[in-house]
């Protein structure tokens, strides 16, 4: 049997949840591993891409200028519910990035509950290259 050892480091702030954070290099690794095993994801971004999807990054400004997948648009999460409104075709087919996942999982759900159908959390935008 194979184990994985990763190390996580924790990150206070004002969130009362806790935030664990590994490095892109190791977040990558991982998903390769669970691809190579056949436990990654299902879905095929760069075909829902070819067919027009919206990929919304919703890391701060910072995050973005430093980086970011090809056709983006940066929406932070924090600013999400408001720019909402801008987002009119719920038929549309969005992707959803951060820098790990959990931010694109909350934006995916906030959009799912504003009447979005086809909405997809690529996790990190490293996923989208």
């Amino acid at each position: 049997m194979c184990y994985l050892q990763l190390k996580v480091t924790f990150v206070p702030d004002q969130n009362p949840f806790p935030l664990y954070l590994c490095s892109i290099k190791q977040y990558t690794m991982i998903n390769k591993i669970k691809n190579i095993l056949g436990l990654g994801s299902k879905v095929d971004y760069k075909e829902l891409i070819a067919g027009g999807a919206l990929i919304i990054d919703v890391r701060t400004k910072g995050e973005f200028e430093g980086g970011h997948a090809e056709g983006s648009i940066n929406i932070p999460l924090d600013q999400l519910n408001s720019a909402i409104k801008k987002l009119k075709n719920k038929e549309k087919t969005i992707i959803t990035c951060c820098a790990s996942g959990m931010r694109s999982e909350s934006a995916k759900s906030i959009l799912i509950k504003a009447g979005f159908e086809k909405v997809y959390n690529a996790g990190s935008w490293y996923n989208l290259k």
